[in-house]
């Protein structure tokens, strides 16, 4: 599946508009279109939706994403010099892509997408965890997204659906299971990028759960997450002393021993600690 539609090969591109990757930009382009095409089959059915791209750099994954049939796929770029390799393919797309130039920190997606939505991307490796972290956390939800299917570097990936007892296990893990089920569906090696990374690489794909898996207040069991794995080396009494007045007490309470330790602690017992503080 070299060609998935009728635009030059993705060297061709790069070479064309002299696209060659930034590092300070966090850029690892992925050129295989088997491999893009793979991981757009990866997000499911994308016909009906709405996709947002961040980081699409020439434009492989949205080539990818618009040939599996996705009703409209909005990229948002932060690279000026990938706006005219985008606009070629927008033009081979009629009416199917919209590139937003800018920061997907700063900009309100919202404005652009009609439900339902996905997130596909292969991110930026220096914003990837930040953009994360604000999908799994929005002011209300469910989300404004059904499912994200994203790349990151493999750790990072691991992180994300770790489960308890593990050296992956943290923050991010929580945070994840709480209110998505999250797999790992696709693994490449650096060599896959130009300019080939120096980790491996996989595709996670989260499913927005319609509420969260237990019951607990975000403002409350983010922070309490944050502070027992800020010192996870440290038993709970410890590195959550300055938490909340009577941390053993609510520790006991929620059925967790004061000495254990945070990578220990499954999701249910964080969120039972956090309904306690609240309390």
């Amino acid at each position: 599946m070299s060609a998935i539609d009728d635009l030059p090969p993705l060297r061709d591109v790069i070479a064309a508009h002299g696209l060659s990757a930034r590092k300070s930009l966090g850029q690892n382009f992925l050129l295989d279109l088997n491999l893009t095409a793979k991981i757009a089959r990866a997000a499911g059915d994308l016909t009906g939706c709405d996709v947002l791209e961040v980081g699409p750099g020439p434009g492989g994954l949205t080539r990818g994403l618009l040939a599996a049939g996705a009703r409209r796929v909005l990229a948002v770029e932060k690279d000026a010099r990938c706006l005219p390799a985008l606009a070629d393919i927008a033009a081979a797309y009629p009416g199917r892509l919209q590139v937003i130039e800018g920061d997907a920190l700063e900009i309100d997606v919202m404005a652009h997408l009609t439900p339902p939505v996905r997130i596909v991307s292969n991110l930026p490796y220096n914003v990837g965890t930040a953009l994360l972290t604000r999908w799994l956390d929005p002011p209300e939800w469910p989300p404004f997204w059904e499912s994200l299917t994203l790349m990151f570097q493999r750790e990072v990936a691991e992180r994300i659906v770790a489960k308890p007892g593990s050296s992956a296990y943290g923050r991010l893990g929580v945070l994840a299971n709480w209110r998505s089920d999250a797999r790992i569906v696709m693994s490449l090696p650096p060599e896959a990028f130009t300019p080939p990374p120096k980790v491996s690489s996989a595709v996670v794909r989260l499913d927005a759960l319609p509420a969260p898996r237990f019951e607990a207040n975000a403002k409350v069991l983010l922070p309490v997450v944050k502070a027992a794995f800020g010192q996870r080396r440290k038993m709970l009494r410890s590195s959550l002393k300055g938490f909340a007045p009577g941390i053993e007490d609510h520790l006991i309470a929620a059925g967790i021993p004061p000495t254990a330790r945070a990578e220990e602690i499954p999701l249910e017992g964080f969120c039972a600690l956090a309904r306690r503080v609240a309390d």
